[in-house]
C-alpha cells in the first residue's frame, strides 16, 4: 500500500468535529486500491486497521472499511460545504457509491448516488 504523508492535514476545524459523512462504495472489494486512488489525487492515507485505511485532505477525512462481499463502507467528517466535491471525486475515480451527509443533529440533508 502507497502510504503518503505529504498531503494537507484535516483543517483543525474539522478535527473536533463528529462524524457527518458515510456510504458505501459498491463493487470495489479491495480498500488498498481505493486508499490509493485517494493518494493519486493528492490525499494522505495510512492504515487503520488489518483491512482498513483512512484518507484525507484539509477538507476531509475518511475511513475506509472493507466488509464481507465487494462493497466498502465509508465514513467520516467532511466540510459540508465540499459533500458535493466528495462525490464528484469518487464519480472521476470511476467509483459507484452511495453518500449521506448529516448535520450536527444526526439528521440527513443530502444524499448521492453516484
Amino acid at each position: 500500500m502507497d502510504v503518503s504523508d505529504d498531503a494537507p492535514k484535516l483543517d483543525p476545524e474539522w478535527v473536533e468535529a463528529g462524524n457527518n459523512v458515510c456510504g458505501v462504495l459498491r463493487g470495489c472489494g479491495d480498500a488498498s486500491a481505493v486508499a490509493r486512488h485517494f493518494v493519486r489525487t493528492g490525499w494522505s492515507s495510512r492504515s487503520s486497521s488489518w483491512h482498513g485505511h483512512e484518507v484525507e485532505t484539509s477538507w476531509c477525512r475518511l475511513e475506509i472499511d472493507p466488509v464481507r462481499g465487494p462493497d466498502i463502507l465509508l465514513n467520516g467528517v467532511v466540510d459540508p460545504r465540499r459533500f458535493d466535491e466528495l462525490g464528484g471525486l469518487l464519480h472521476r475515480l470511476g467509483l459507484s457509491c452511495s453518500l449521506e451527509l448529516y448535520d450536527g443533529d444526526d439528521t440527513l440533508v443530502h444524499e448521492i448516488q453516484a
